[in-house]
């Protein structure tokens, strides 16, 4: 299993921006997808996740009502949608898969990551 981010890139405060997350492997179906990012000098930090089938997803309280997650299991891809974005924003962003979900835990295999940057 393989996941690859990408996407990222360098925006202003207020811009929208789509990151995807591409599945390398078999059975991408059956698993949970989450997003992670990772702020300069600080923890990783849980986004949101989304079931197996796409028919539920869970949200950080700080994401709510600007990001959303999506899948299509038919493309074995996945989906960030950042919208407004703010200098607060700027990290490293990181796809992970696994069996139990949506949660904040419990993911095997994770992405490179790629890195967002907000300019005010």
């Amino acid at each position: 299993v393989q996941l690859q981010a990408s996407g990222g890139g360098l925006v202003q405060a207020g811009d929208s921006l789509s990151l995807s997350c591409v599945f390398s492997g078999p059975l991408f179906h059956l698993y949970a997808l989450g997003w992670f990012r990772r702020a300069p000098g600080k923890e990783r930090t849980f986004i949101g996740a989304i079931s197996n089938d796409g028919a539920s997803t869970k949200l950080a309280d700080f994401a709510k009502g600007r990001f959303t997650i999506s899948r299509d299991n038919a493309k074995n891809t996945a989906y960030l949608q950042l919208n407004s974005v703010q200098p607060e924003d700027t990290a490293v962003y990181y796809c992970a898969v696994g069996f139990d979900g949506p949660e904040e835990r419990g993911y095997d295999y994770w992405g490179q990551g790629t890195q967002v940057t907000v300019s005010s």
